[in-house]
């Protein structure tokens, strides 16, 4: 098979496809034969050696993916011909910038028909924070106040929708090219960062999910009502942010996603139900990953970026 690699930390053009021998399934794994890859900011920051979370290369970047079933010889959820879609592994490696992976079954569940290969693959990361931030952490229930943070970008407009499915009234920031795209998936009300400072006009949230980081997170303190939540899928670990949310009478919450298959079937759910749908910005081929990797660096992206196979 091939798969893309890179020797060196650097810019797009360190990314090269070379050939590799079919991984091998382990008992409750399968093989899946990729259709599509989603690709993440955090991977362009892999790559250029911001962030070390998979050790010096060479290593083979990504984690969301949709394909089908080629081998299943030691589980019982899959079967050959199954199409499938999930981010298995994640935070260790699972080297999905390939043609085939080996996967948990676990971590994985069946792709709807109301999703092509590319949509799902675009999904499981920003699907699964945006989740993971709003139900098992924040809580959202209909009638909440929702403020989120960079509505227009991956994790964002999927949490406009999630909130929006959940009953709550939701507010996003964004850049005003992005307001009418934020609109379409649903915010009550949108925010240009630009132009309005948001922590001046925005009162009695509920819950805050921060996408972005900067100084968003802690200018939010101020908009929450006593009790409220700030959940920040950027500032996790910071210790002094949530000292001061524990000052301000707020809940601080930091996400580090993980694979979850309950979450990953309550997002085929929305989808179903038609009250979720995720934007592709642009789809690349296998062999161009460096230029998709050019858009991720280039940032302010409108929902994804998905490399095809």
């Amino acid at each position: 098979m091939r798969i893309i690699t890179q020797q060196k930390l650097g810019g797009p053009d360190v990314l090269t496809i070379v050939d590799a021998p079919e991984p091998q399934p382990l008992p409750t794994e399968v093989l899946v034969r990729v259709k599509a890859i989603g690709l993440n900011p955090l991977e362009a920051r892999l790559r250029a050696g911001e962030f070390p979370l998979l050790g010096p290369p060479p290593f083979v970047l990504g984690w969301d993916i949709s394909g089908v079933v080629e081998d299943a010889p030691r589980t019982w959820r899959f079967r050959p011909g199954d199409e499938v879609f999930g981010m298995p592994l994640f935070p260790r490696a699972a080297q999905a910038y390939a043609e085939f992976v080996a996967a948990p079954a676990l971590h994985l569940v069946r792709k709807p028909a109301a999703l092509s290969h590319v949509e799902a693959a675009a999904l499981p990361i920003v699907g699964l924070t945006a989740w993971q931030g709003l139900v098992d952490l924040g809580g959202v229930t209909e009638g909440d106040r929702v403020l989120i943070h960079g509505g227009g970008g991956g994790v964002g407009h999927v949490a406009v929708q999630i909130a929006k499915a959940l009953g709550a009234h939701v507010i996003a920031t964004a850049g005003a090219s992005k307001r009418e795209f934020v609109e379409g998936f649903g915010a009550d009300a949108v925010i240009d960062y630009a132009t309005v400072d948001f922590a001046e006009v925005v009162r009695d949230i509920d819950v805050v999910l921060d996408t972005i980081g900067g100084d968003s997170a802690e200018r939010s303190l101020g908009v929450l009502r006593p009790g409220g939540h700030l959940v920040t899928a950027v500032a996790e670990e910071d210790a002094q942010l949530a000292d001061r949310c524990a000052a301000a009478g707020v809940r601080f919450s930091g996400i580090a996603v993980d694979p979850d298959p309950i979450a990953l079937r309550g997002l085929v759910g929305l989808v179903e139900r038609g009250e979720l749908r995720v934007h592709v910005q642009e789809t690349f081929p296998f062999e161009r990953v460096a230029d998709a990797h050019r858009v991720l660096d280039g940032g302010h992206l409108r929902g994804k970026v998905v490399l095809t196979v």
